[in-house]
């Protein structure tokens, strides 16, 4: 028996009728009774990614996780500083435009600017993001200068960083544009490590991290904290495996060797 799906057109999925009274379906269901557990398949976060970010339409990208909630009017601020194009916007090389990230206690709201976002920062409801798990990994340049900074009107770059020194294996979220690398689809989100590759690719192609000023993305409300997990660990141990013995080789084949930049 072959059932057909077909996904809806943009212009159609506003006409379809809903009812917000109803409970999700996935309210009730544990994470153990779903397909993907129960055929233990893993979650291929970076085709994800990629799809996402090649049928997108426009010039600019921010390819986010569904579960970061980026700062209000982040779009129009953001084209109105592409628009003004000065200051480091003026180099020639090559730029992203990173995040900052943080995560706030489950019984706690999204802050909607910077403002709400210091004040959370200072009483302890806002922590920068994976600060209990992995907090080098999204360690960013300027990082405590930017938090006391004080918001400002409109968005601008706040920093110009780079991926080297003490942020070598930094991995961040950004807006960049459809000539930034891909994401390698061989690694999924159980094997960690699913940015590097990416970030090596930047870091020899000498490119310019942008740090904005007043915009910030926010994970859904709650701390995560450390579980121990042995299957991702292992799996985590293959991915690190994977990358050294084939896809580090194919990088330095593909975009060559700069001193400075690792995975």
């Amino acid at each position: 028996m072959c059932i057909e799906f077909q996904v809806p057109r943009h212009n159609n999925i506003f006409t379809e009728p809903y009812n917000c009274s109803l409970s999700p379906p996935f309210l009730n269901v544990s994470a153990d009774s779903m397909y993907k557990a129960q055929k233990k398949l893993l979650y291929p976060v970076n085709v994800g990614r990629n799809v996402a970010r090649e049928t997108a339409q426009t010039f600019y990208i921010l390819p986010s996780d569904i579960e970061l909630y980026p700062s209000p009017n982040i779009i129009d601020k953001f084209l109105t500083m592409i628009a003004e194009n000065k200051g480091p916007l003026l180099s020639k090389n090559p730029k992203v435009f990173p995040l900052h990230i943080f995560e706030v206690s489950a019984n706690q709201n999204v802050p909607d600017n910077k403002t709400m976002l210091k004040e959370m920062l200072t009483n302890g409801t806002a922590l920068p993001f994976h600060k209990k798990l992995c907090p080098g990994c999204h360690s960013v340049p300027k990082a405590k200068e930017w938090q006391v900074a004080n918001e400002t009107e409109g968005l601008h770059v706040f920093h110009v960083g780079k991926r080297n020194g003490r942020f070598i294996h930094w991995e961040p979220i950004f807006i960049g544009t459809h000539a930034d690398p891909l994401y390698d689809e061989r690694l999924s989100w159980e094997g960690k490590s699913d940015k590097m590759t990416q970030g090596y690719a930047l870091c020899v192609l000498d490119y310019d991290f942008l740090i904005l000023d007043n915009a910030f993305l926010v994970h859904k409300p709650g701390i995560k904290v450390y579980k121990k997990d042995p299957r991702r660990s292992m799996l985590a141990a293959k991915t690190n495996q994977l990358i050294r013995k084939i896809i580090f080789p194919e990088l330095k084949v593909l975009y060559g060797v700069k001193k400075g930049c690792a995975v």
